[in-house]
């Protein structure tokens, strides 16, 4: 993992160990099928894209070294040294992508555009600053222009989520063109089939790929002039897949990767399109295949069985990808909730989404269907693939100046250096539009419209509870009964708000007949880090005076945590409340005044890495089978031999219960406090949410009532509700329903 300082910054000599260089060797030879999987099947088409259309007149060795000439010093500048040099440095906490510039970006700057984020990160380890950082970011004019007008901040987040919408449809492209590309081969051999029979068969290996998911350079111009400029959307297919060195470092280190670029991948791929362009100055006709017309007689079939395999490895590695970019973009709120399957129970961050991947299936087969054609669907690729790499390098600028705290003019050097040789090839591709660089823009649009509807109405309904929270003057006077029935048991109260009490807290009060004992105010917050620690997930606080045992639970994932249905939630919760109560006894500053509650105490992070490792409560724990679809009791010896003799499903549970140790020093009040949570949790948890329906105000625009009423209101119909987005119990989930005029 690169630190943050920038690409200067001091490397500890242990790195170079025997051990260490061992397995990064490893992972630099597991990263040839994941990370360059794209990179290394681009030659299967980058000489015939770039010599199609208009380049067909120039089929000469004047233009076949030019091109040479274009790819080689493309391959040196942009994989090289952009990514392999400069922005494989700026990785946040080991992972890579845009949105691992825009998280450094958030925890660097305020420009983060999620709702109250500040509560949300309190303590958390990963946003410790250096003293001369604070001290270079605060006098920045730059950072204080951009966190003064949201607009910007907007646009920021804009531009992020148009690269990510990009990236998804480099996963529908990837596939098409590599697949189709390698299936191409066979019309090289004697027994040539038909357009209909290869593309069903490239049909045939998509399916199966998606189905398997869950489990001298100005001579080069002087010859061509306006045509060559042309062809550079075509020579620009020999670095897609960079892009993935930096989006998949997560799954790997920086020098893995390095290591494997700079020794294995960048040679091969040099001496690959030198070895075309010999073979094409010396063969003018045929352009239009030349990797495999190259290739000798002996070696063509396993050339192309590599070849296709190489192709669904790449493709696969880039699906993968999609899945945690939609992911990534939940977690900012930009995105409906879907369903994830962890795919591997070894591999942390291997994760599956079924309706993104059959989404991506019908739109690659499609695509392939539609185009037939690698040339067209080149072109879409290309301007995809450069589009995200022009995002890239201006996040990076911004990284430059910063996280890094570098010079102000080198960062404009790097990107008017970088945005040149990109903005070239980004124009040709552009003048590619009509000729299927269309599609990329189109499917960018679709999933852009669907991320702001989204985004607009979660924030919309979130302003909603912002604005018409419960005055605590309101719950104080109710006194510590609430005006109801405190019955034994615990109550989750599920909100947004990481501060105050929520509208819908009112809704329940005079629609329950009886509250229970002890309350908590749940917030599941995501926070710009990849990951945040077990020790540093709850942030626990008090929201009224001891007697009203109402407590309140900020619960934070990073943006590539998975939350996990491991059953130990209640009990880490109720370990942390303890944890708290105890802690609140020893610093009473983390609690809210007794004669001035008007606000929430202040809030305490508390370590809840294993239910056994309490200071406060002593664990005890059971085993016990219970029938599969019957309530979570033990069950007697008769029935147990009946389950076996009728061959009834069985569940395994564990049973976990807290007792509260001898201690003759501990305050008489917090120890009655502590048994009452005891209690409360041998009573039961009940999860208390609001079922809302969100619409538009009567006075509302048109738009505002299309956005809202249609859009926002069908993909809240259908993803996946928050009950079972959180992993909530169905039977023990209590909902009451809300209207939101927003």
């Amino acid at each position: 993992m690169e630190p943050e300082s920038g690409i200067g910054s001091s490397t500890s000599p242990c790195q170079f160990s025997l051990v260490t260089l061992s397995r990064n060797l490893l992972l630099a030879y597991q990263s040839f099928g994941v990370v360059y999987g794209d990179l290394s099947t681009s030659p299967l088409y980058v000489y015939s894209s770039a010599f199609s259309g208009k380049l067909r007149n120039h089929h000469n060795q004047e233009a076949v070294y030019g091109a040479f000439s274009l790819i080689f010093w493309t391959l040196t500048f942009v994989p090289l040294i952009k990514y392999v040099i400069i922005v494989m440095s700026a990785d946040d906490s080991g992972e890579g992508g845009t949105f691992a510039l825009y998280s450094l970006l958030c925890r660097h700057a305020k420009l983060s555009l999620l709702p109250n984020q500040q509560a949300a990160d309190e303590e958390l380890s990963s946003y410790r600053y250096g003293p001369s950082s604070a001290q270079a970011a605060s006098s920045s004019a730059l950072r204080r222009f951009l966190e003064k007008h949201k607009r910007l901040r907007t646009a920021l987040l804009l531009v992020v989520l148009f690269g990510a919408c990009m990236l998804i449809g480099d996963g529908v492209l990837t596939s098409a063109i590599s697949v189709l590309s390698s299936v191409s081969g066979i019309q090289s051999t004697e027994s040539k089939l038909t357009n209909a029979e290869l593309l069903l068969l490239a049909c045939i290996i998509l399916v199966g790929l998606f189905a398997l998911q869950h489990c001298g350079t100005h001579r080069f111009f002087r010859e061509t002039g306006k045509d060559g400029w042309l062809s550079l959307g075509g020579i620009l297919l020999s670095i897609t897949g960079t892009e993935a060195m930096f989006a998949d470092l997560g799954h790997f280190t920086a020098l893995s990767i390095r290591l494997a670029f700079v020794f294995v991948i960048y040679p091969c791929l040099v001496v690959q399109y030198m070895g075309q362009a010999a073979f094409l100055s010396m063969n003018l006709d045929s352009f239009s295949n030349s990797f495999y017309a190259s290739i000798p007689e002996p070696f063509f079939w396993p050339v192309f069985v590599v070849a296709t395999l190489a192709a669904i490895v790449g493709s696969q590695a880039v699906i993968t990808a999609t899945f945690s970019i939609v992911k990534q973009c939940h977690a900012l709120g930009c995105f409906p909730r879907v369903k994830v399957v962890h795919t591997s129970k070894h591999i942390y961050g291997q994760i599956y989404i079924p309706e993104i991947n059959w989404i991506l299936m019908v739109l690659t087969l499609a695509v392939t269907i539609g185009f037939q054609d690698t040339t067209l669907i080149g072109n879409a690729y290309g301007l995809a693939c450069m589009t995200v790499m022009f995002i890239t390098t201006f996040l990076m600028g911004l990284v430059i100046v910063f996280v890094w705290q570098r010079n102000f003019f080198l960062a404009t050097f790097f990107l008017l250096f970088f945005w040149l040789i990109e903005g070239t090839y980004l124009s040709a591709a552009l003048m590619k539009v009509p000729q299927g660089g269309w599609l990329p823009l189109a499917l960018s649009v679709i999933f852009m419209l669907i991320m702001y509807i989204w985004h607009y109405g979660t924030r919309r309904k979130y302003n909603y509870d912002l604005h018409n929270k419960v005055s605590l003057k309101w719950v104080l006077g109710l006194g510590p009964s609430l005006g109801i029935v405190r019955v034994p048991g615990i109550g989750l109260i599920y909100s947004e708000l990481t501060t105050g009490v929520p509208s819908i807290f009112s809704h329940f009060v005079t629609n329950l007949p009886a509250f229970h004992k002890v309350l908590v105010f749940v917030c599941v917050k995501s926070v710009p880090v990849p990951y945040v620690s077990p020790d540093e997930r709850f942030l626990i606080g008090r929201v009224c005076p001891r007697p009203y045992r109402m407590y309140r639970c900020i619960v934070r994932y990073g943006y590539k945590d998975i939350q996990r249905d491991d059953g130990d939630f209640e009990n880490l919760l109720v370990q942390s409340v303890a944890e708290f109560i105890q802690m609140e006894a020893v610093e009473p500053h983390y609690s809210s005044s007794e004669t001035s509650p008007s606000v929430d105490g202040r809030m305490a992070v508390i370590s809840t890495r294993d239910i056994r490792s309490s200071m406060t409560l002593t664990v005890t724990e059971q085993d016990f089978v219970s029938v599969s679809g019957s309530s979570s009791k033990s069950i007697t010896l008769q029935s147990l031999r009946s389950m076996y003799e009728d061959d009834t499903p069985s569940i395994r549970r564990r049973q976990v219960r807290f007792q509260l140790p001898p201690n003759p020093r501990m305050d008489p009040v917090v120890r009655e406090e502590l048994m009452d949570l005891i209690r409360a949790k041998e009573a039961g948890v009940a999860y208390i949410m609001g079922h809302s329906y969100v619409k538009a105000r009567r006075n509302s625009s048109f738009i505002k009532k299309l956005a809202i009423d249609i859009g926002y209101s069908f993909l809240r119909k259908n993803c996946r509700g928050p009950s079972v987005a959180l992993n909530i119990p169905h039977i023990s989930l209590i909902e009451v329903g809300m209207i939101y005029y927003v």
